[in-house]
């Protein structure tokens, strides 16, 4: 870890500490931070997806567990899935992680968070199809948004990044694979395609949001 990053995690404690509420001292502390991953605690952290995409709250999870004392393990839990215990406009996010960040937290939000919202959006549409038997569509949630099989694209997406073939995926990679997804989505479908899947995947997540 460098020396910028352990005082990023002294920025947290003391903040609290000197009576700042922890969400916001967090995100202050993630303003801070400069590592893209690392190792800690015998498991792999990447916060940086591609060198594009920021997973703010992975490193929140790192850093709130540096806290655990100091903070309702409630408020933690309901955090890393995606309650914050304050709510905060986007400006106000925004202003407290910094403008980088902030940008490659969008990046995450629509590559990876909308596009596996994408996934499970077309794979209810392929359920509901299937139980009303109609059969004239792909059956296959891969074909249907990338016209070619998960295995074909895993490999085209190893292959572009260097990695060996393997039978098996960690998060991290399925994360990468994702935002890979994402950008061959972009680069070839058309504009009125790209729209029409980008508003079916937000109101799924929409729809998640509402149920939780």
């Amino acid at each position: 870890m460098t020396s910028y990053d352990a005082g990023a995690i002294r920025h947290l404690k003391q903040s609290i500490a000197d009576g700042k509420h922890w969400y916001i001292a967090l995100l202050e502390a993630i303003a801070l931070w400069t590592l893209p991953e690392e190792t800690y605690a015998g498991r792999h952290y990447r916060y940086l997806i591609a060198g594009q995409a920021f997973d703010w709250l992975l490193l929140a999870e790192r850093l709130t567990a540096e806290i655990g004392s100091l903070i309702p393990e409630k408020e933690r839990v309901e955090l890393l899935f995606g309650q914050p215990p304050i709510e905060l406009s986007a400006g106000e996010f925004k202003g407290l992680i910094g403008n980088e960040k902030y940008q490659a937290h969008l990046n995450y939000f629509y590559g990876i968070t909308v596009e596996q919202a994408l996934h499970l959006a077309i794979e209810m549409e392929i359920e509901k199809e299937q139980h009303g038997k109609i059969s004239n569509c792909p059956g296959d949630v891969f074909q249907r948004i990338y016209g070619s099989s998960e295995t074909v694209l895993l490999g085209l997406f190893r292959q572009e990044v260097g990695y060996p073939p393997c039978e098996n995926i960690t998060l991290t990679e399925l994360n990468e694979f994702t935002y890979w997804l994402f950008k061959y989505r972009i680069e070839n479908s058309d504009s009125t395609r790209l729209a029409s899947d980008t508003r079916k995947a937000l109101n799924q997540l929409e729809q998640m949001s509402s149920e939780f």
